[in-house]
């Protein structure tokens, strides 16, 4: 048998269909594969597929299984404006840490999994994350898992050995492509010691035996459960067929468990592409320091959700590109707030724009932003300069307008969702939003007039109110004191 090599993914340049909705379509994605930026060109406009690895379902989700739903989410919203698409984003439900976690609560692992899978959602829903179009849960997959593991054996790609199932590493040429390590280096870099029933060491587990006491399934290599890596392969070619468009997770899945997808993938499929592009999304670090549970910095969404709304944590995560690492802290998040305020005040200067903003174009430096290589530091930068202009404008026609255009654009990062009243109220120390308005607006005029002692004297009213004024070149704005 010959082994499978690595085919040639060039693309060539975008492309414009007469049914966009925005008309020109120039989407750029970083493609972790060839380490480069590309034009995005998907195999069938009609049905753009995008994969993403969803969470272990075992414990409550943390801000770094948030970066990941968010960036997605922001990508999704952008390729719809484009294409329909198909997204998937699975739920892993049977895996060593759920059984390990209901071992410890003394429950079955579907009860440990419908537990935290609903703590997911919930939390995701609180960010502003979409649900995908599939979920696919990998213990409703096992047949699509074993189906996929008896066709590895048949080509020779994949051996039984004392009751697992391996991958041949050796039958795969191109294996290693996508994490740029060695197939060698791997096996004399082990640092565990090898299991004597493997060929060789970088060999990798399709399916393992399960104990009595452990969850398992019948299978023509005995009762046992699948590895980590084949539920992805599976689940995808089930939902999306043998080719995807773009598959994406974080930064710790390039290796081992992306790189394994693509080597069983690909030969279960004859040499069929897995995923013409990779998109990969940095780690977040908390004070400069990389989260883990040994450290106990590990800072969990709920939580964060009864410090702050969750666009405001939403707006943080985005708030650095999405390939870079994020640096976590308590100022990351009062930035968001004070960011998000700015916002909502400068879109509640105008009113009728609130029914009518549907449909309209964004911003063309946003969308552009977006569009090179899903940019959301610049995105949000373009929505501020919005702001501004909005702030400046006349009240009328030109306000609304402007209005609708900031308010469609942040719609594709999943922002302003509240009516900007709303946004206001929901903190209990900003009481009368007419009253600070008005009080703004005579201290305005005293300054006008000169009456500085006038100005001051409303200036300490608001204060009161925990309102903080700040002067600008383009007039003064109002926030909350704690945001």
């Amino acid at each position: 048998m010959a082994p499978v090599r690595r085919e040639s993914l060039l693309y060539a340049a975008c492309i414009t269909t007469p049914d966009l909705q925005f008309r020109t379509m120039s989407l750029i994605l970083y493609n972790t594969l060839q380490r480069a930026k590309e034009a995005f060109i998907p195999g069938n406009p009609e049905r753009v597929t995008v994969y993403v690895c969803g969470p272990t379902v075992y414990n409550s989700p943390h801000i770094g299984n948030a970066r990941p739903a968010v960036v997605f989410d922001v990508l999704v919203r952008l390729l719809r404006t484009y294409y329909p698409v198909t997204y998937v984003r699975n739920i892993t439900d049977v895996d060593d840490k759920i059984n390990a976690a209901a071992e410890e609560s003394g429950e079955t692992i579907d009860i440990v999994a419908e537990r935290f899978a609903a703590r997911y959602h919930g939390d995701m829903t609180a960010l502003g994350v979409l649900r995908p179009d599939v979920e696919p849960y990998a213990t409703k997959h096992i047949d699509a898992m074993i189906a996929m593991i008896k066709a590895l054996i048949d080509k020779d790609h994949a051996y039984a050995a004392e009751g697992h199932v391996l991958f041949r590493v050796a039958s795969y040429d191109a294996y290693g492509a996508l994490s740029r390590r060695d197939r060698r280096q791997l096996r004399d870099g082990a640092r565990v010691e090898v299991a004597p029933f493997k060929e060789d060491a970088a060999d990798f587990v399709l399916w393992k035996p399960s104990a009595p006491a452990q969850p398992g399934w019948e299978s023509p290599w005995g009762l046992g459960r699948p590895g980590w890596h084949i539920e992805c392969s599976a689940m995808a070619a089930t939902h999306l067929g043998p080719t995807i468009d773009i598959h994406g997770g974080g930064n710790d899945l390039i290796f081992p468990h992306h790189e394994n997808e693509i080597a069983q993938s690909t030969c279960a499929h004859d040499g069929a592409p897995f995923a013409r592009y990779w998109l990969h999304n940095g780690f977040v670090n908390i004070d400069h320091t990389k989260m883990s549970k040994s450290l106990g910095n590990v800072v969990l969404v709920c939580d964060l959700l009864d410090a702050a709304p969750g666009e405001v944590i939403r707006l943080a995560l985005l708030s650095a590109h999405y390939r870079q690492p994020l640096d976590w802290s308590d100022d990351v998040l009062e930035e968001a707030a004070r960011k998000l305020d700015r916002l909502y005040n400068a879109l509640r200067r105008a009113t009728g724009w609130e029914d009518s903003w549907q449909g309209v174009a964004p911003d063309p430096d946003f969308l552009a932003a977006l569009n090179d290589d899903i940019n959301t530091p610049r995105a949000l930068a373009a929505l501020f300069n919005l702001a501004r202009e909005l702030n400046k404008a006349e009240l009328g026609a030109e306000a609304v307008q402007q209005a609708r255009v900031l308010r469609a654009s942040a719609a594709l990062v999943g922002l302003l969702e509240a009516e900007p009243a709303d946004w206001f109220k929901a903190d209990a120390s900003v009481v009368d939003i007419e009253r600070i308005e008005a009080l703004l607006a005579e201290r305005t005029a005293a300054r006008v007039n000169k009456d500085f002692a006038a100005a001051d004297r409303i200036r300490d009213e608001l204060t009161e109110l925990g309102v903080v004024i700040e002067d600008g070149p383009d007039g003064p704005q109002w926030r909350r004191a704690d945001s």
